[in-house]
């Protein structure tokens, strides 16, 4: 295609720290080189051309294309569509750690979470459903090893690392998240939905054994909105715009299942995060949440613990902002204490390059101590991430 990319935009003036709670990573196509045992190296997924001229990953004779929507950040609006696109056709930052690192200062942005953005999406499920297991839970730790040896691990200050959970088996899940714990992973996707994958349900305590591994190592269990393929589409003629419009309802959705799953009772220290589902329903939530607790529809309410589901809410939970503005009603409801911002690069709706001037927009009306909390300071405290020094706000580094 070759289509032209947008030119590099002049570096943001830094008058915030910013860390983003929900950026994407398209995995590059040298990703499995050197990180399988030598009996899975002819098996390992491929980035290949097609007949029809796109660059796509291939697996297990299923294909992963990269739309346009999905790398938006770096190309002309026109094609925002949902066309594959090439690797030369992106920004550079979508796959390259170091160029990713030159387009966060370009925003002001010091640090990220990423999420899989083409071959891993929907937290590994390519590998989990791989008929032969063993080459499965290979390719996970490759994808694993090669985030936190690679992406994150180029540059540690800058890129929080999250991992891919087995899915397939929580007690190897557990062990796993145990492991990485240890090599400075601090999150791991999961399906905000597990049955719309045919996995078993967060209800049913079958992944309690991952929970509690999780909770013991204060990895943050991310749940990312569409992660499991599902959003409460009302009719099979409902037009993508009203769907777009209704993706907070599947965070919200997804909340309200995890919240009375009996999950964060079980482990009360057990951290969820929930991205790009904004929280302007929050408020609805948590008074609606206590009111069905204290309106039983049935004669006893499997509710237990001692707290309102409101206060549950309050404590295990956070949520990332992208482009809300009443804040208002959130800030009187739940606090501003687990609200975490969002850049979203390198996808279309993305406020890269402008996250500075975002935040000046959709936060400030906070109170200072509140805008300093949702900019940064609550995810440095939740994934334990240090700040820039004041060369760095300075823009010396640039």
């Amino acid at each position: 295609m070759n289509t032209p990319l947008l030119p590099d935009p002049e570096p943001r003036r830094r008058d915030y720290v910013i860390i983003s709670a929900d950026d994407h990573v398209i995995e590059p196509p040298d990703l499995f080189e050197d990180r399988l045992p030598a009996k899975f190296e002819d098996l390992a997924p491929r980035v290949v051309d097609t007949d029809s001229g796109h660059q796509v990953w291939r697996y297990g004779g299923a294909t992963y294309p990269c739309a346009g929507l999905d790398v938006g950040a770096g190309l002309p609006k026109e094609q925002w569509t949902l066309d594959p696109v090439r690797f030369d056709d992106m920004r550079p930052g979508c796959y390259d750690i170091d160029e990713r690192i030159q387009d966060m200062d370009r925003a002001g942005i010091w640090a990220a979470v990423n999420f899989p953005g083409m071959l891993a999406g929907q937290a590994g499920m390519a590998f989990a459903r791989t008929r032969d297991q063993d080459l499965g839970l290979a390719l996970v730790k490759a994808w694993n090893d090669w985030h936190v040896d690679v992406w994150a691990g180029s540059y540690p200050e800058r890129i929080i690392a999250l991992q891919l959970p087995w899915l397939p088996d929580p007690q190897i899940a557990a062990s796993e998240i145990k492991a990485n714990a240890a090599r400075g992973f601090k999150a791991v996707v999961f399906p905000e939905f597990p049955t719309r994958l045919r996995l078993p349900s967060i209800h049913s305590g079958h992944w309690d054994p991952f929970f509690a591994a999780c909770e013991e190592t204060g990895t943050v269990v991310c749940l990312h909105t569409g992660g499991s393929s599902w959003a409460p589409v009302p009719s099979t003629d409902t037009p993508i715009e009203a769907i777009t419009t209704l993706i907070p309802a599947s965070a919200m959705f997804a909340c309200a299942d995890w919240l009375w799953s009996g999950v964060p009772l079980r482990f009360p220290s057990l951290r969820i995060l929930i991205v790009e589902g904004g929280v302007s329903w929050l408020p609805m939530l948590s008074e609606r949440a206590d009111y069905a607790l204290d309106h039983p529809v049935a004669s006893e309410t499997s509710w237990e613990g001692g707290l309102k589901p409101s206060e549950v809410l309050r404590r295990n939970f956070f949520f990332g902002s992208l482009d809300d503005t009443a804040l208002s009603a959130v800030r009187m409801a739940v606090g501003m204490e687990h609200v975490l911002l969002e850049s979203g690069y390198p996808r279309s709706e993305s406020s890269w390059p402008d996250t500075q001037r975002a935040i000046a927009h959709r936060l400030g009306n906070l109170p200072p101590a509140d805008l300093a909390r949702v900019a940064y300071g609550n995810a440095a405290r939740l994934f334990g991430h240090p700040l820039p020094s004041r060369a760095w706000l300075r823009m010396e580094e640039l």
